[in-house]
């Protein structure tokens, strides 16, 4: 069965569990339970098991990266729900209605590494984004958290008006909604312009970069990232931005086309207009939540370069990309919700008092900053490879250099605080077995600094 119809069942499934199921726990089971089958589906469907034969009437289109893009974000939600099960169960006694957002959600990401219609792309983002909305707004007594929410549905809103605005001038210069390769004179070798369409491209570049928190229109990131509670952050920060960007390759790997030396310009300003100013404040921030809202965006300037063009390996890039870094996100965050500050100076200390936890949130932070031997070394080395490939100047490429080593002295503070300097670190209760599953997090990000191939060779088959 699709994955778009397993998701919303299970969806509808968990709506049920929180009237009928009162365990937290049990709650928290029967959705990586429900994840797993999720994944079995979609699986079964990208081997070929069997054939979703339902007509779509040209509205879906199910290939190889978009089956295997679902399988990658729904092992990456199973492991979001792994670690973070029991902070979820905090925030309410009903965890299972957050649960059953979260299945909504990947419906719509199912939507959006499948839509072969402007009208799919429209519904992909409004499913993938209500149900996050309500999630932003959870902790109904924390008035950040209420802000945060109020915050994100406003700029939301304004950004899908955007989003069809750019579509219903598609609609009017080429009368269909579906994204054909632009024209080609066979004399001359150059694209036929058509400006309705170039028009409602750029207006649909524009409401996708708020999507995925690209500058210039990033401003609300910070405050809704640091507002929101801090677990949900972290789904956020990953899985529903890792989305995100596939549907942004998927509407842009042909149509960069139709706009262009243009397309160059405008999306070579819009990468380092996110990498500056991503690195930039998070360098002056003195929150490590608030930090890594901004690290987020300056992520987003790197994962744009899959956009840059076609080349072999743009498929390739954005997945490793998105899994290293959604990973590494969630253990960060994984250990920032257990302390009980976000300050540096809750992590003062921390590698004396529990030097588990301060190699295991080590590795995530050298993924992030793209060491080598962690798996994000490997995802900003295909991202630079791919620009290369497609083209890109190589100043374009020192450019990006520079930022991750700018990123490195931010994310090194937190290193420094653990290792370095004196001090009791703030930190809550934290089981053993927690400690356990995020070092299960940090070995994958070991293993893929070594051998990605792991990841990618999936897409060939």
């Amino acid at each position: 069965m699709n994955a778009i119809v397993v998701s919303t069942l299970l969806g509808v499934m968990m709506m049920f569990c929180s009237w009928g199921i009162q365990s937290q726990k049990a709650q928290k089971n029967i959705a990586l339970f429900g994840l797993i089958i999720l994944i079995m589906a979609n699986l079964a469907q990208a081997n070929g098991w069997y054939t979703f034969n339902y007509d779509t009437k040209g509205m879906l289109a199910f290939n190889v990266f978009g089956l295997y893009a679902n399988t990658l974000m729904f092992a990456l939600t199973f492991i979001y729900v792994w670690i973070n099960g029991e902070e979820i169960s905090k925030l309410s006694n009903a965890a299972a209605d957050f649960y059953s957002l979260i299945f909504f959600i990947l419906c719509g990401v199912s939507v959006l590494t499948s839509f072969d219609n402007l009208l799919m792309l429209f519904i992909g983002i409004e499913i993938l984004s209500i149900p996050l909305y309500i999630l932003t707004g959870a902790d109904k007594k924390n008035m950040l958290s209420n802000e945060a929410a109020l915050k994100y549905f406003l700029m939301g809103s304004f950004s899908t008006g955007i989003l069809l605005l750019g579509i219903t001038l598609i609609y009017g210069g080429s009368g269909s909604f579906h994204l054909a390769p632009p024209l080609i004179h066979i004399s001359t070798g150059m694209v036929e312009e058509q400006l309705l369409v170039s028009a409602g491209l750029i207006l649909i570049f524009a409401a996708m970069n708020f999507k995925v928190s690209a500058a210039p229109f990033h401003f609300w990131t910070p405050d809704v990232y640091d507002g929101a509670p801090t677990v949900f952050t972290s789904f956020m920060a990953t899985i529903a931005k890792a989305a995100g960007f596939i549907a942004f390759v998927k509407v842009f790997n042909t149509q960069y086309l139709a706009l262009g030396y243009s397309w160059t310009i405008l999306l070579t300003f819009v990468i380092i207009a996110t990498l500056l100013v991503g690195n930039i404040i998070a360098v002056f921030q003195r929150s490590v939540k608030r930090m890594l809202a901004y690290s987020s965006i300056a992520q987003a300037g790197f994962m744009l370069f899959a956009l840059y063009g076609k080349s072999e390996i743009s498929n390739e890039s954005i997945l490793l990309y998105a899994v290293v870094y959604s990973i590494a996100t969630i253990g960060i965050f994984g250990v920032l919700v257990k302390m009980k500050e976000n300050s540096f100076e809750a992590f003062n200390g921390l590698a004396k008092a529990d030097p588990l936890l301060a190699f295991t949130t080590t590795i995530f932070l050298f993924s992030l900053a793209g060491i080598p031997l962690t798996g994000g070394f490997f995802a900003k080395y295909y991202m630079l490879s791919n620009l290369l490939k497609a083209g890109a100047g190589l100043w374009l490429i020192l450019v990006a250099v520079v930022f991750a080593a700018i990123s490195i002295y931010y994310y090194f503070k937190i290193i420094q605080a653990m290792y370095f300097t004196a001090g009791e670190p703030a930190i809550g209760p934290m089981p053993k077995n927690y400690q356990y599953q995020l070092l299960v997090l940090a070995i994958v990000l070991l293993v893929l600094g070594v051998l990605p191939n792991l990841l990618l060779n999936y897409l060939y088959f």
